[in-house]
């Protein structure tokens, strides 16, 4: 489900079950043309489509993060924490073009890159391997 989907009452209703919150960071550095910016979002809905799609009910997508910058740790371990104590249980990172492998965001309780999920478990494994960490993390 999308923040934009929600509104006051429904947020008060569905907050128990939303316990997950996404994050989308595009890493974009402001030295793309129009069209590679579009289809830089374009790559972050289909890998976001992973989780929305087969988890939705409890997940909630918020708005993207979309600049690479110099202290992007801080600022996602800042948002992170932030979200949490709005009432989030998880925190869930994820990038389609971002090299997020080596980044401390101990905030977050899961961090998906999609460059590095592609040469760990090969393209056609991303989506099952998305879906156990999303359930493992449930199970803690």
């Amino acid at each position: 489900m999308k923040f934009s989907e929600m509104t006051q009452d429904s947020w008060a209703e569905l907050q128990l079950y939303l316990d997950t919150c996404l994050i989308p960071y595009t890493a974009l550095s402001g030295e793309q043309s129009p069209v590679e910016a579009t289809e830089a979002l374009e790559r972050l809905r289909d890998f976001l489509d992973l989780v929305e799609i087969p988890f939705k009910g409890r997940i909630m997508t918020y708005p993207a993060f979309h600049y690479a910058n110099s202290e992007l740790s801080m600022t996602l371990n800042s948002l992170s924490e932030q979200l949490k104590s709005s009432g989030f249980k998880y925190v869930v990172i994820m990038s389609s073009d971002g090299h997020l492998d080596g980044v401390e965001i101990p905030a977050a309780d899961l961090v998906l890159s999609r460059s590095v999920l592609t040469h760990e478990v090969g393209e056609e494994g991303i989506a099952r391997f998305i879906g156990e960490k999303i359930r493992e993390l449930w199970k803690k």
